[in-house]
């Protein structure tokens, strides 16, 4: 059985945007990503293991092909928001389930 952690509302993340938070110890970025008037919700590591800092919540969200990423915001390699796999880099950022629940975003334990 999976747990939830309540993390914020939906409201605290911006559309195509990303959010720190602190999740049981460790930093995860959340990203809200609108498309056509919906929202999807995706949780990654905020720690860069390219640049080996803690910013991936402040990268640009996009496509690459299929893929929505995000761009880190300091060597700029992309990460798949979906898997948290590096496109360029031999790389990859943890990853977190994500729901919603009213308008709770939470993260699985």
């Amino acid at each position: 059985m999976t747990n939830w952690t309540d993390i914020c509302n939906v409201n605290d993340i911006l559309p195509n945007s990303g959010r720190a938070a602190l999740h049981e110890g460790e930093q995860v970025a959340i990203f809200r990503i609108t498309r056509s008037g919906n929202d999807a919700f995706f949780a990654v590591a905020n720690y860069d293991p390219c640049s080996g800092a803690n910013v991936m919540s402040r990268g640009i969200v996009g496509n690459l092909g299929d893929k929505t990423v995000v761009a880190s915001p300091v060597y700029k390699q992309h990460f798949c928001l979906d898997s948290g796999q590096c496109l360029e880099e031999d790389a990859s950022l943890k990853t977190w389930p994500v729901r919603v629940d009213g308008d709770r975003v939470m993260l699985a334990s």
